[in-house]
């Protein structure tokens, strides 16, 4: 049995969204552009919200499958739980990340 799932991901979400902002342009100043670290965190933002939108779409199909809602499947919700779950890990990564990076560069002599 194949199971096809739309890619939603907050890593593939984030990959699309953040693409042009990989290569930042540096302006004369020697910094980066305010569009694109206002990109960046619009990208940041969308992804997490996919996340939340996903966490709550789990938890909603969990409480009708305790209710016996009979038009929600069992697998269906296992299937929405695991993606939280694996969205939750990926964002998890993410920030776990940002904050190596952030200590990094203070941690840097000048």
């Amino acid at each position: 049995m194949d199971l096809k799932l739309p890619s939603t991901s907050f890593a593939s979400a984030t990959a699309k969204a953040l693409r042009p902002t990989l290569a930042p342009k540096v302006t004369a100043g020697g910094g980066i552009s305010e569009a694109q670290a206002t990109g960046f965190s619009k990208a940041l933002q969308s992804a997490l919200k996919s996340v939340s939108a996903s966490q709550n779409q789990a938890e909603s199909l969990q409480k009708e499958v305790t209710l016996e809602n009979p038009k929600v499947s069992l697998e269906e919700t296992m299937l929405a739980i695991q993606k939280a779950q694996i969205g939750f890990q990926a964002t998890l990564t993410v920030r776990n990340r940002m904050v190596q990076a952030y200590s990094d560069i203070m941690n840097m002599q000048v």
